[in-house]
C-alpha cells in the first residue's frame, strides 16, 4: 500500500474514533397508520405514534390518510389490536376503557406496541406499558421501559416472524 493510501486509511480510522464521521446505518423501517377516522381520539393516537417514534430507531411510524400497514378505528367496546404482521393490522381505541378513566396516550401507545411485536404482560405496573389496564386508572405513563424498547429493537432488526393475534385488552 502506497504511503498516500495508508495515511487516509489512518486518517478515515481517527475521523471515525474521534466522532467525526459515522458509519452507515440501515434507515428505519417505516410503518404507515391511518387514524382519519378516529375523531376525538386524534391527538391521543397521534401522541402514541410519535412516543415510538422517540424511543426507537429501527421503526418508525407515519400518518398517511390513504392505504397504510396499521390502521384506528373507534368503537364503545375495549381497546383491541388485530396484527396481521409485524408492523401490520388494526386497532380500535375503544371508549369503554376511557369511560372507565384509563388514559388515551397510554392507550395509543400500548396499542401501538402490538403492532411493533410486544404481547400483553399485564404486571400490574405502571412501569411496564405492555402491562396495560393492568396497571389501574391511576397510570398515565405512556412510555415503554428499557426492556420494552430492546425487544421492538430486536424485532426490527432481525424482521422477526409474529404470527397473527388478536388482543383483547380488557382488564
Amino acid at each position: 500500500m502506497s504511503l498516500r493510501k495508508q495515511i487516509v486509511v489512518v486518517a478515515s480510522a481517527v475521523a471515525l474514533a474521534a466522532g467525526f464521521i459515522g458509519t452507515a446505518e440501515a434507515a428505519p423501517r417505516i410503518v404507515t397508520y391511518n387514524s382519519s377516522n378516529t375523531g376525538e381520539f386524534q391527538a391521543a393516537i397521534d401522541k402514541g405514534a410519535q412516543i415510538w417514534n422517540s424511543s426507537v430507531v429501527n421503526v418508525q411510524f407515519r400518518k398517511v390518510t390513504g392505504s397504510a400497514n396499521v390502521t384506528v378505528s373507534v368503537d364503545n367496546q375495549w381497546p383491541r389490536a388485530y396484527v396481521s404482521s409485524l408492523g401490520r393490522g388494526r386497532w380500535v381505541m375503544g371508549r369503554q376503557a376511557v369511560n372507565e378513566g384509563h388514559d388515551t396516550v397510554r392507550i395509543s401507545a400500548h396499542e401501538f406496541g402490538h403492532l411493533l411485536g410486544l404481547p400483553d404482560r399485564r404486571t400490574g405496573l405502571c412501569t411496564d406499558l405492555m402491562s396495560g389496564a393492568s396497571a389501574g386508572t391511576s397510570c398515565k405513563n405512556p412510555n415503554p421501559n428499557a426492556k420494552e424498547k430492546a425487544e421492538v429493537e430486536a424485532n426490527f432488526r432481525t424482521l422477526v416472524t409474529v404470527q397473527a393475534t388478536t388482543f383483547e385488552d380488557a382488564a
